[in-house]
């Protein structure tokens, strides 16, 4: 993948001029940092099997091809493993990951394009959800990611309902820094689950909204009705009720217990790791009822942007059937299953890559069985062939190409004639 390619060149022109030695193992050690980070995303996600059987997967990494399916057209989304057999040397968008799609290659999208791994498909694959990151846009901008026009230097973060991504500075609102573990719901999707602002008065990581000086303190009705949600009353309240609260620039969340604790302890709830968030969690008190009527009935804070969660958030969430309903009914059920989360497939990857990995290490192996002589022989040409690939891929990032697999083909097939000529020429001997 040119993705990878390039990343493998930028790690290796870090250090470009200098004379400093670098052994095998600090190489290992660099590769195997970038595998990891490559295992995150893919290693959910099967390499040599289309997806499509599996039925609508609920999360894997997704491509869409540029080739195959391009702008004005229907959009398309393909399985990992199909962009690797089906569509090798296309132009395709990375989507990260997404949730509960099923894998369109070759099917009625596609025209006359037939899925190489398997052929077997519906026309169509009625419940995927698509967006226009299948087109290779993103944010309220619309604009391509990496944009050869922003100059701006500038993070996308993914919306964990609508699962697009959007530039930290068009969010509507600053994330607090050091944010650890968190999730984060655009203010379109907060409006489409109204119900989610109650949970962020409590719950949500502290943020700075971003208003216009003539908006920056507005009122706002908050209606709290008997028991049911929405614009239905509170339990208890008899009358319909409304509270009139005031939406401002920035607006202190109500802390617990234990947040003022950790306040008191010179920490902030957006800085705490995952072990603290838990205990945070455990001194959260249960309840019987309605978890979110008893927070609408203290009142909250409407703001304006995006919202930020701490890690725990989804548990605190009430599975009552009034409120299950309620998720259903803004279309986002998925939120009260943990297993969703970016991390938890992530998590998933790693430890798949891991066990697949555990007791084998081929190069290691490799060392472990020759002599110093073929060792040092093996070193010399690892550092030959770096220095060829760093020479080679530096021309097309000179010239902002893309590396593609017949580039990389090209590559091998001049350092085998290379050798050749070197061999017949003489040996080298190490001393």
């Amino acid at each position: 993948r040119a993705s990878f390619f390039s990343r493998l060149f930028l790690s290796m022109a870090v250090n470009e001029g200098d004379e400093a030695t670098v052994s095998l193992v600090d190489v290992l050690e660099e590769d195997e940092e970038l595998e990891n980070e490559a295992s995150a995303v893919l290693g959910g996600s099967d390499p040599e099997k289309c997806s499509y059987p599996e039925g609508y997967v609920k999360r894997q990494a997704l491509y869409a091809c540029n080739t195959c399916t391009p702008k004005g057209g229907e959009p398309a989304g393909i399985c990992l493993a199909c962009s690797y057999k089906c569509h090798e040397g296309h132009d395709l968008f990375e989507l990260y990951t997404k949730r509960n799609f099923r894998c369109d290659c070759g099917n009625g999208k596609f025209k006359d394009f037939e899925c190489k791994l398997y052929t077997d498909k519906d026309r169509l694959n009625t419940n995927n959800k698509y967006n226009h990151n299948f087109f290779g846009l993103y944010c309220t901008c619309e604009r391509p990611y990496p944009d050869p026009e922003d100059q701006v230097p500038d993070e996308m973060i993914q919306c964990i309902v609508c699962e697009d991504w959007f530039h930290g500075r068009h969010l509507g609102s600053v994330p607090a820094e050091s944010i650890e573990l968190q999730e984060m719901v655009c203010g379109s999707c907060m409006d489409r689950a109204p119900f989610l602002w109650a949970y962020a008065a409590q719950l949500a990581a502290p943020s700075v909204t971003r208003l216009s000086p003539s908006k920056a303190e507005v009122d706002v009705e908050v209606d709290v009705e008997d028991g049911q949600h929405g614009e239905e009353k509170s339990p208890g309240c008899g009358e319909e009720a409304k509270q009139s609260v005031k939406k401002e620039a920035e607006q202190p969340c109500t802390s617990t217990a234990c947040e003022e604790k950790a306040v008191a302890n010179g920490e902030t709830g957006c800085k705490r790791k995952y072990d603290e968030m838990e205990a945070a969690a455990e001194c959260k008190t249960e309840t019987a009822g309605c978890k979110l009527q008893e927070l609408k009935a203290k009142g909250f804070v409407k703001k304006e942007g995006a919202i930020f969660w701490p890690y725990v958030w989804r548990s605190k969430l009430c599975t009552c059937t009034d409120c299950k309903k309620a998720y259903v009914k803004a279309e986002v059920p998925f939120l009260l299953d943990e297993l969703d989360t970016v991390l938890a497939y992530e998590h998933k990857g790693k430890t798949e890559q891991e066990s697949a990995a555990e007791g084998r290490d081929p190069l290691m192996t490799a060392l472990s069985s020759m002599d110093r002589v073929q060792q040092l022989e093996l070193i010399y040409e690892y550092n030959d062939l770096k220095t060829e690939l760093k020479d080679y891929l530096k021309r097309f990032a000179d010239e902002g190409k893309v590396v593609t697999s017949e580039d990389i083909q090209r590559f091998f097939e001049e350092l085998r004639s290379k050798k050749r000529r070197r061999m017949s020429g003489g040996q080298y001997y190490c001393s």
